[in-house]
Parts: structure tokens; sequence; C-alpha cells
């Protein structure tokens, strides 16, 4: 993409008394939306071979109870998007949080394999979603000086969510012959704190005046930041909402803003290609050729969850001072490198401690750059008429990719080789560096209307 003019906007230039700790409080509750997302995501992983024994699965029947969640998230990405537009952002936040406590409880106490897998289908479901309205909704209720660091939170919660969950397979594991439901029974407690907390947040004033509730964004505005700002940022919300109406499927391939949508599906699709989930997925296996001792598990897993909760810090400190784009270049290009060394350590042998230090780098590195940004950059690029189905097809083709590129290291690793894999990885990583260095916009510290002007413009 050529370089883009910058238009000032009055929301971003005015001096404003902001509210933050308002902001930073519904920011952190709807941020628990992530804490489940990655909760429900990894809490499998400790109970595998207890509910695999009790069903008396097979290879086949464990792969498939382990990933049918992926499933389930591209359903609730694909649902999420229109119940978003047609409810709200706070009430299907809330629909999230009833159906993260129900399946919850539901996969840890079914009485058949059969339903195990719906219930974890039906959290997938509420993963998918979640991962769409979460950030959108932070974006839409921040003001533009704070919105990169806001939705960088979402990121962070999701870590957070990981490591608790991985706390909570290590304190229940001796817990009795039902361990592994009350593992995933665990999921009920944050979810039941998250919809509690729903309460307490307001609606998205863009989704608001997008619904001709006008009085009611102007309150929720003026409370964020003063009367000033209210009238600023009304204003120029509801000319975003004038130029044409919509927001269906076929409004996303119209000539303004097909370009956008597609710039939206190529960043969410890289976050999961370049190689961080075959690090996240098989890392146990990988430690294991690098010397660790086979009964460590619980210790790669801790190690892991450190270094992704440390470094997501760098992206909530420098996002809006770096920028997106520039955090996304520096991200996919360290990411190339870091797999190339991968890719000569399995390729000449290495020591095992070489192994693991490019396999920590890569993940501090992604944590640092790619997992946080990409969340912020689908969150705001998005006109306001087109969010909900654009992130809708956004975070659809995030899942899709996250199913194959999780599922297809393994016939990888044993086809090609670990260094042959890990130079795709690579390549992969280059690929996405030269497609932001041409085609990603930079939007720090605008408006969302400012940047739906940018890049509405642009493409006409």
């Amino acid at each position: 993409m050529a370089s883009i003019v910058p238009v000032e906007s009055e929301v971003v230039t005015g001096n404003y008394d902001l509210n933050r700790n308002y902001v930073y409080l519904i920011s952190a509750i709807a941020a628990l939306g992530g804490v489940l997302f990655g909760f429900d995501l990894v809490i499998i992983s400790g109970t595998v071979s207890f509910f695999s024994s009790h069903f008396s699965l097979n290879a086949l029947e464990t792969g498939w109870a382990v990933g049918c969640i992926n499933l389930g998230a591209a359903i609730g990405a694909v649902i999420g998007g229109k119940l978003s537009e047609s409810l709200g952002r706070k009430k299907l936040l809330m629909i999230c949080a009833v159906l993260f406590a129900v399946t919850g409880a539901g996969t840890g106490w079914a009485g058949n394999f059969t339903l195990f897998v719906v219930f974890r289908m039906l959290s997938g479901v509420a993963v998918g979603a979640a991962a769409l309205v979460c950030p959108m909704y932070v974006a839409e209720i921040s003001p533009a000086g704070m919105r990169g660091k806001m939705v960088s939170f979402y990121q962070l919660s999701i870590v957070i969510g990981i490591l608790l969950a991985y706390l909570s397979n290590y304190l229940l594991l001796n817990s009795g012959v039902n361990n592994w439901r009350w593992m995933f029974t665990s999921q009920s407690a944050p979810s039941l704190l998250f919809f509690l907390g729903l309460f307490f947040v307001a609606e998205s004033p863009r989704w608001l005046i997008g619904k001709m509730r006008h009085s009611e964004a102007f309150h929720i505005l003026k409370r964020i930041g003063g009367k000033a700002y209210a009238e600023a940022a009304s204003g120029e919300i509801r000319l975003s909402f004038t130029d044409t109406k919509g927001g269906g499927l076929a409004d996303l391939f119209k000539k303004d803003v097909w370009h956008i949508v597609f710039v939206g599906i190529v960043i969410a699709v890289f976050s999961q290609a370049v190689g961080q989930n075959s690090l996240f997925s098989y890392a146990p296996e990988l430690f294991k050729q690098a010397g660790m001792a086979e009964d460590s598990a619980f210790l790669q897993s801790i190690i892991i969850g450190i270094i992704n909760f440390v470094f997501t810090f760098i992206a909530i400190g420098t996002i809006d001072k770096i920028g997106r784009k520039k955090l996304l270049q520096y991200g996919s290009f360290l990411l190339f490198l870091d797999a190339l060394a991968l890719a000569g350590a399995f390729y000449w042998h290495l020591p095992g401690i070489w192994v693991l230090v490019f396999v920590l780098g890569f993940i501090a590195i992604y944590s640092a750059t790619l997992g946080p940004v990409t969340w912020v950059a689908l969150s705001e690029i998005f006109p306001n008429r087109i969010r909900g189905s654009a992130m809708a097809l956004a975070t659809l083709a995030l899942w899709i990719a996250n199913f194959f590129t999780t599922s297809l290291f393994p016939v990888m690793k044993e086809q090609i080789g670990l260094p042959f894999t890990f130079l795709i990885h690579g390549a992969i990583c280059f690929i996405y560096f030269l497609f932001v260095r041409v085609r990603v916009p930079e939007t720090k510290g605008k408006s969302l209307e400012e940047i739906e002007k940018l890049l509405t413009d642009h493409g006409q």
C-alpha cells in the first residue's frame, strides 16, 4: 500500500480530560473474555490422558476431542459478527460468559463421548465469538491515544488465561479419579465473574450510534472524555455511518472497502501461519530433543507461559509509541531469522540448549509483537458500518489457519523433517514482512473514523 497522507481528527488533536480510570475498568472487565479464551483452549492439555482412558478413545478420537474446539470457534466467529451487530457488543459478551460457564461444567461431567464433544464444540463457539467481540468492543470504547494499549491488554488476558489453566490443572491433578472433570469445571468460576462484571460496563457508543441511539452514546462518550470530547466524537462517528448503509456479507466485497478486508484477512491468517502454533502445541516434543527430561512437561509449560506473559508487556508499553506497522515488521523479520536458526539447529544437530534458546526466543518475539498487535490491527482497520461482519470473516480465517497449521506440523515433521519445516515457517515470516511493509498502513494515534476515512479514500 502506498503511503497515506495523515488527516488530523478533532477527536485525536483535541485536548480532553479523559476519564482514564473508567476506560481501564471497562476494558479490564471486557478483557476477562480473553482470560476465558486462553483458559478454555489450554485446560484440555492436562486432561487428555484421563478422559481418553475414561472413554476408551483411540488416537483418532482423541485428536478429534482436542481439535473439535477449533470447529466450534470457527462457527462462533461466523455467527458472532451478525449477533454483535444485532444484539450489541455487551449482550453478546454476556451470552459468551454464560456459554463458558455452562460448557465448562458440561464438558467435565459429560456422561458419554458424544456429549463431551458437543459441549467442547459449544465451548469453542464461545471462544470464537469472544475472540471477535472482545477486542472490537475495547477498540470502540477507547480513545485513540489509549486504544493500542487497551486492546493489547486483551492479548495479555489470553496469556493470563493460559497460565491459570496450567495452574488449575496442576492443583487439581491429585484430586481423585474425577480430576479431569474438575479441571474442566474450574472454567465456570471465572466465567461467572465475567458475567457479573459485564453489568458494570457500557455498550459500545459506536454500535449505539449505528442503531440511532444517539443520546445513550453521547452519555457514554461524555463519561469517557467530557462534554467536548463527546460532541466531537459523536459527530465524527455519525458521519462515518452516513455514506453507506449496510454491514452484511455482500458489503465486504464493495470496491471502497474490499482492499481493507483483504488486509485484515491476511493479518489474521499470517498471525497463525508463522509457526508459533507448532511451538505452543508441540514444544514438549521439541524440548525432549533439546535434552530436557521427559517428566518435565509441567515445567516446560510454565516456562512458555512465563515468557509469553512477560514479553506481552513489551507490546503493551510500545504499541502506541512505536506503532502497529513497525511492530509487525520487526516481529515478522525477527521471527524469520529465528526460524532459520531453528532450522539450522536441527539440521546440524546443535546442542539441545540452542534449540531451547531459539524456541523460547521465537515465543518471546511473537508475544512482544505479532500476538498482541494482530488483535489491535483487526479491531481498528475496518469501517464502522462493516466492522462486525469484517471481524467475523477475519476471525474465521484466523481459526481455519490455526487448525491447519496445528494439524500439519506433525505431518510435515514426519515427511520433510524439522529443518525444512522451520525453513517453510521462515519463508512465511519473510513473505509476511514484505506484505506488512507494502500493504499495511500505520494507524497509531488515529480515531477509528479517521482510520476509516484514510483507508476508504485510498481505495477509491
